[in-house]
C-alpha cells in the first residue's frame, strides 16, 4: 500500500521514497498483497489485440518485483515490465518477468505498441500528465490504460495503535498519517482524481472510469509485521525506530488475539485509447 497523500506537493516528486522499496526487494515480493482475480481477468480478457511476434502484449509500469505482472502472465498475457529500481527488477526477472530498467517518463519504447498499459501501486509515483501522454504513445487504438491500487482499512484498534507509535517515532513525516492508519477511498481520492485528470489532459483516451473490487485477507501478527517495512512510510526508517513501530503494532495485534481480517477495495482508474484523429 502506498503512503498517501503527501502534504503540500505531489507523490511523484518524492523520488527518494519511490525508489526506496528495493532496499529489501525479496521481503517486498513476499509480503505485499496480490490483486483480486476478478480484476486481473477483467483487464486481461478486455484487452485483445494483434499477436505481434517477440513483443509482449502488456506493459507493466513500475512493475516492482513483478507481483501484478505474474498474475497477468498466469491469465495468459505476455508482460514487459518497466521499473526504475534495478534491485526490484532483478527479483522480477528471476521470478519470470522481462524488465527494462528506467523511469516510465524516460523509457524508450523502441517502436513497440501494446494492448494494455497497467500499473499496480505505482501510478502515483509518475507524473500523471506525462505518464498518460507516454501511455498514449505506446497503446494501440482500442487498447487500455489501467492503474490500480489496493485500498485498505485497518481495524480501529490497530489503526489507533499505529497512529500513536507513528506520531511518536516520526513527528516530522511529510505525509498525512490518515493514509497509514485509516486508509479508505476518501484518503485516496486526490490521487485517483489526479490520475483521471492526467488521462483527460492527454487528449487521447475516452472518459476515465473507476472500477472497484472488494475482497479481504486475514493477517497473522507475523505476516502483518513483515509487510510494514515494505510500506513507503517505513522503508527509510532507522532500524531502532522501525523496531519501535513493529513492537507497538505487534502488541496491538496480540491484544486482538494474534490476527485480524483486513477489508480491501481494489480501485482501478482506466480508459481506452481512442483512434488518432
Amino acid at each position: 500500500m502506498p503512503t498517501l497523500p503527501f502534504s503540500g506537493d505531489e507523490p511523484h516528486q518524492h523520488r527518494q521514497m519511490a525508489e526506496s522499496f528495493g532496499t529489501d526487494a525479496e521481503r517486498y515480493d513476499q509480503a505485499r498483497p496480490r490483486y483480486p482475480q476478478a480484476m486481473v481477468d477483467r483487464i486481461a480478457t478486455g484487452s485483445p489485440g494483434p499477436d505481434v511476434p517477440d513483443v509482449p502484449d502488456f506493459l507493466d509500469v513500475g512493475c516492482g518485483t513483478g507481483i501484478a505482472a505474474r498474475q497477468f502472465q498466469q491469465a495468459g498475457r505476455t508482460v514487459l515490465g518497466v521499473e526504475p529500481d534495478a534491485r526490484m527488477a532483478d527479483v522480477a526477472r528471476r521470478l519470470g518477468t522481462e524488465v527494462e530498467v528506467a523511469t516510465f517518463e524516460a523509457w524508450d519504447p523502441a517502436g513497440r505498441y501494446f494492448d494494455a498499459v497497467i500499473a499496480g501501486q505505482a501510478w502515483h509515483w509518475i507524473d500523471p500528465v506525462a505518464g498518460a501522454a507516454k501511455a498514449a504513445q505506446v497503446l494501440r487504438p482500442g487498447a487500455r490504460l489501467a492503474a490500480f491500487w489496493n485500498v485498505f482499512r485497518l481495524p480501529p484498534e490497530l489503526a489507533e495503535a499505529l497512529a500513536t507509535v507513528c506520531r511518536r517515532v516520526m513527528p516530522d513525516a511529510p505525509f498525512d498519517f490518515r493514509a497509514v492508519t485509516q486508509g479508505g477511498l476518501d484518503v485516496y481520492q486526490p490521487i485517483l482524481a489526479k490520475a483521471a485528470d492526467g488521462i483527460r489532459a492527454a487528449g487521447a483516451f475516452g472518459e476515465p472510469e473507476q472500477w472497484w473490487f472488494d475482497w479481504e485477507w486475514t493477517y497473522t501478527r507475523d505476516a502483518w509485521l513483515e509487510q510494514i517495512p515494505t510500506q513507503g512510510a517505513f522503508t527509510r526508517l532507522p532500524p531502532a525506530e522501525l523496531a519501535e513501530v513493529l513492537e507497538g503494532v505487534g502488541a496491538a495485534i496480540d491484544a486482538m488475539g494474534g490476527s485480524f481480517t483486513m477489508p480491501y477495495e481494489t480501485v482501478v482508474i482506466t480508459a481506452t485509447r481512442t483512434a488518432p484523429a
